[in-house]
């Protein structure tokens, strides 16, 4: 494990350069109503982003997005719970923490759901099956959607493996280099390792966890930018109609904002479903992924895990009809 230390020294400095400029941004916008600052973690989940960015669809809705990548949700979180983003995309994981520790944050989007999580492991590590991850060691970035995933697995399979800190931009570099023999990671990481492992790739199924891909804001945004939030999801369910026909535009929007292939989008889109939502069950599964992150220490044990129906604000999704 000796290897990713640098890496993930790189990693941090680079989230803490970025904070500092994400607080330089958002003092400027704060007070235009008709300018929203997006804390987006690059990942096809939220697509709807790039692809409404570079359709023009929030500028025809005279509206001003500006995005500021973050590796993960987690990292996300921490921007819009201080403030420094008016919305930030997160994964359900994430985001049941979080709302115990920020309760101001309001869920005022589900962008997609996804059912493609995979443990990937290396053949060449003695793998073929979960059973067969049992006394080894698997990467991915704690507290995330996908460590949820792979720990849900391993407990369907009564299988005992270590779970070790990844960040995503090193689960490539880790799984290569065999510092683990398997890991968990989401989209596009999950497609980037499968693809540089090639024939040495095995992905391992496990558990029936559906990640939901959601938008938070801050009370600040509800409260003054709330013209601008609505244009937002109109333009994101707009480019919505474009993913779900994986049309060229859309592909090529998606393929500059994460870097990965165009020909591997066209098959890692269909994955998901990009409809806008804000459906009453997601309370309830936020409060099971609430009492599964007390047990892993990423809530502490003594917070009573809250009713995150009160935190779930659909208002300034386009309405049916």
């Amino acid at each position: 494990m000796k290897s990713l230390i640098p890496r993930l020294l790189v990693a941090a400095l680079t989230v803490a350069a970025l904070s500092t400029t994400v607080v330089a941004c958002a003092d400027a916008d704060k007070t235009d109503p008709t300018t929203l600052t997006v804390g987006f973690v690059v990942d096809p989940s939220w697509a709807q982003i790039p692809v409404a960015a570079e359709s023009g669809f929030f500028t025809a809705r005279d509206i001003t997005v500006k995005v500021i990548n973050f590796p993960s949700g987690v990292e996300a979180l921490q921007a819009v719970a201080a403030g420094q983003v008016d919305i930030a995309t997160a994964a359900d994981v994430p985001t049941s923490a979080v709302l115990t520790r920020s309760p101001s944050l309001r869920v005022v989007g589900d962008g997609s759901r996804w059912e493609g999580s995979r443990i990937v492991a290396r053949r060449s590590a003695g793998i073929s099956t979960v059973a067969d991850l049992a006394g080894k060691s698997v990467g991915t970035p704690l507290g995330t959607s996908a460590a949820y995933f792979a720990a849900s697995a391993l407990a369907q399979h009564r299988v005992d493996a270590t779970l070790v800190q990844v960040s995503p931009s090193a689960t490539v570099t880790a799984a290569t280099q065999g510092n683990v023999d398997a890991v968990s990671i989401f989209q596009p990481y999950q497609a980037q390792v499968v693809r540089a492992l090639g024939a040495d790739a095995v992905e391992l199924r496990g558990g029936s966890y559906r990640q939901h891909s959601l938008y938070l804001a801050t009370q600040t945004a509800i409260a003054t930018k709330s013209a601008a939030l609505s244009a937002f999801f109109a333009a994101l369910a707009e480019a919505g109609t474009q993913l779900a026909a994986t049309s060229d535009a859309a592909v090529t929007a998606v393929a500059k904002a994460t870097q990965l292939d165009p020909e591997l989008l066209r098959d890692v889109l269909p994955q998901f479903d990009f409809t806008l939502q804000l459906a009453p069950d997601l309370a309830a599964k936020l409060a099971e992924l609430g009492n599964w992150a007390k047990t892993q220490g990423r809530i502490d044990p003594a917070t009573q895990v809250p009713d995150y129906a009160t935190f779930l604000d659909d208002e300034f999704l386009p309405k049916a009809g």
